[in-house]
C-alpha cells in the first residue's frame, strides 16, 4: 500500500512538473511582468464615438484576465499600441429588388506590439473581423451592442494569440 502511495505521488509531481513553462491561458512562459495598452484612436472614416476608448479598455480587460501581468501607464515590458483603422457597415446581399438583405460591420486595427523582452517578438500587424446583420435591423441598442463585444472577443483574442500564445 505505501508502495502504491509513493508511485502515485512520484507520477503526480512527474506530471506536474512536465507542465512548469504552460499555462491554461496558452501563453508559455512570459518573462515579464508589466504590460501596458496605449490609447488605439480611431482613424476609421467611419467615427462612433467611444470605440476607440471601449477598444482600448477591451484589449486591456483580455490580457489582465488571461495573464499574471501588471497594467502600467508607461515603460511596461510588452507595449500594445496602434489604431482603429477601418468601420464601415456595407450591404452583403441583395434581393430580387436589388435592395440590401444583410449588413455586414467591419472593424480593422493596425497594432503595434513591442516586446522590452525579447524584440524578435515585435510586430506591426492588421486585425479585422466582422458581425452581419439584417437589412431591415436598425444598428442601435442591441444590434449595435452585440456586434461590438463580438468583434472586440475575437480582435483582442487574436492580438492576444498573436503576441503571447504565438499561434
Amino acid at each position: 500500500m505505501k508502495t502504491l502511495k509513493i508511485s502515485c505521488v512520484s507520477l503526480i509531481l512527474w506530471v506536474v512538473s512536465g507542465c512548469g513553462s504552460y499555462n491554461f491561458t496558452g501563453t508559455g512562459k512570459i518573462d515579464a511582468t508589466t504590460f501596458q495598452v496605449n490609447f488605439f484612436q480611431n482613424n476609421a472614416p467611419l467615427i462612433e464615438p467611444g470605440l476607440d476608448r471601449d477598444f482600448t479598455l477591451a484589449l486591456q480587460d483580455l490580457i489582465l484576465s488571461q495573464t499574471n501581468l501588471d497594467l502600467v501607464n508607461a515603460n511596461g515590458d510588452l507595449t500594445y499600441e496602434g489604431e482603429i483603422i477601418d468601420y464601415r457597415i456595407t450591404p452583403m446581399t441583395a434581393t430580387s429588388q436589388l435592395t440590401a438583405n444583410q449588413n455586414r460591420l467591419n472593424m480593422a486595427v493596425n497594432v503595434r506590439f513591442t516586446n522590452a523582452k525579447d524584440p524578435d517578438a515585435d510586430f506591426e500587424k492588421r486585425f479585422s473581423f466582422f458581425f452581419d446583420f439584417g437589412a431591415n435591423e436598425a444598428f442601435t441598442g442591441t444590434i449595435k451592442q452585440t456586434a461590438l463585444q463580438q468583434i472586440f472577443e475575437r480582435l483582442t483574442q487574436d492580438i492576444f494569440n498573436a503576441s503571447l500564445a504565438q499561434w
